[in-house]
């Protein structure tokens, strides 16, 4: 009896590390196409490999425009943008900071980040769970400073320094998914209700409504 339930632990504890990240490819490459008549639960359809070529692997990145109200731009190379990625377990994303420029506090739902400063100094930090204080984690990087933001953890980014800045994300999912905090709170659709969010965040309703008026700007 003891060999048994030590056996459905191993395999609880197994299937839930297989269901908490991409799955292990079991070919070379799974170059993404979409399937407009197709129905699939997780990741992309595959491309004929026979068909693929050298450009399914290659994307351009352009710096981003900063010119909105967090004046700063996150541009991802997620499976959507780089059909190669597909199965592979990776993506990137490059985060363009304007003076004072902001990538607001977020997550990432199925991915862990790690992060290097190109150029520029960023205050940078995350905040552990609930089990753990909510305890918040910060650090002050300049150009060639490596810092990591655990998967699912609320995390930001802040231009400290007085020139533009540059960082290279990457992230250990195909499609680690991005909920900005403010948008998933205020700009939900349908709107989350008014009594809710107030009860919430100790505040009175007006407040909430202002917030609600407000363009929180998605950064993907």
């Amino acid at each position: 009896m003891k060999v048994v339930c030590m056996l459905v632990a191993i395999l609880a504890f197994t299937s839930s590390l297989v269901s908490a990240y991409d799955p292990s490819p079991l070919q070379d490459f799974c170059v993404a196409v979409k399937e407009p008549d197709g129905v699939f639960v997780n990741g992309k359809f595959c491309k004929d490999p026979k068909q693929v070529k050298a450009e399914d692997f290659f994307l351009h990145v352009e710096p981003g425009n900063t010119n909105n109200p967090t004046n700063a731009q996150v541009t991802p190379v997620f499976v959507g943008q780089l059909p190669g990625l597909n199965t592979l377990g990776i993506s990137l994303a490059r985060i363009d900071f304007a003076q004072k420029g902001l990538n607001p506090p977020h997550t990432h739902p199925r991915g862990t980040e790690i992060l290097i400063v190109l150029e520029g100094t960023l205050y940078v930090g995350f905040v552990s769970s609930n089990q753990d204080g909510n305890r918040l984690f910060t650090k002050v990087l300049n150009k060639g400073d490596v810092f990591v933001f655990p998967i699912g953890l609320i995390h930001f980014q802040l231009n400290v320094g007085y020139a533009n800045a540059v960082a290279i994300a990457a992230l250990s999912s195909q499609n680690p998914g991005t909920i900005t905090i403010a948008n998933a709170l205020f700009k939900a659709n349908p709107p989350i209700s008014t009594e809710v969010l107030a009860k919430a965040l100790q505040v009175d309703d007006k407040v909430i409504e202002e917030l609600q008026k407000k363009s929180w700007y998605d950064q993907n």
